[in-house]
């Protein structure tokens, strides 16, 4: 199974920049999608349909913000939307498939750029989502975390990571949120099979930082402890452009 996760900074301006012809060439088995930006009503339904693939999407209720979305070839047994918290849920930020045994998430973390208010809402939101999947992993076993973070977890994840230590995004008590994750049991599975540097999933529009590769590594597949030696391959795609993220991959 290979698995995408891709933010696509609004799901309509992908598709102007030939986002569904990438996928109908790529062929990825799941692809989630975060930062739609839209609802069901505005994306061409019918596109994904003609290339065989399932749609689920979670928007956010806010107009043009947020929400998130999943494709897959195989229909899956079951679609959960949400976590049952509305405080979390209106802003479409966590969809899940069920396929046997093994479920696939699509999750957009919030962003704590905005200001104190939103970073610390982003850290509410990263203990609401610990203790959710803890209790999930009760009942899904095998689960793949897949989307935009918004956290570098390393200074391998970040470039010129001294200069960033009081960002959002890269802040101590965000990185140790992230240690803790993954000691509950789960293992990033990038950093699992690739250590080099220099490999990111973000960079922002500003002063050519896509092509100085001035970048930050946000976007993950985050799978239990128990698919580790599953994971076939990964790769980060860096010149697939429809967003200022690109596509990051997982085969299990």
């Amino acid at each position: 199974m290979k698995i995408v996760s891709y933010n696509v900074n609004g799901i309509r301006s992908a598709i102007g920049k030939g986002l569904l012809n990438w996928i109908d060439e790529y062929k990825p088995d799941v692809l989630c999608f975060q930062e739609l930006k839209a609802t069901p009503d505005q994306i061409p339904l019918m596109d994904f349909e003609m290339m065989g693939y399932h749609h689920y999407w979670f928007p956010a209720k806010k107009k043009g913000y947020s929400g998130v979305g999943l494709i897959s070839k195989a229909e899956p047994d079951n679609v959960v939307y949400g976590m049952g918290n509305p405080l979390y849920d209106d802003e479409g930020r966590f969809l899940r498939a069920d396929f046997g045994e093994l479920s696939v998430v699509s999750v957009y973390h919030p962003s704590g750029t905005t200001g104190d208010e939103r970073q610390d809402f982003k850290m509410q939101w990263l203990d609401f989502f610990r203790h959710y999947v803890g209790e999930l992993r009760t009942e899904r076993q095998r689960l793949v975390l897949s989307g935009d973070y918004n956290i570098c977890h390393e200074d391998i994840d970040i470039n010129n990571p001294k200069a960033h230590v009081k960002s959002s995004g890269f802040l101590p008590e965000e990185r140790q949120w992230f240690t803790d994750f993954l000691g509950d049991g789960f293992t990033d599975s990038f950093r699992h099979l690739v250590k080099e540097p220099n490999r990111y999933s973000w960079w922002s529009f500003r002063a050519n930082a896509r092509q100085k590769n001035l970048g930050w590594r946000i976007d993950y597949h985050i799978v239990t402890d128990n698919l580790r030696d599953s994971i076939k391959s990964v790769d980060i795609l860096p010149n697939v452009m429809h967003s200022d993220h690109c596509p990051i991959v997982v085969e299990i």
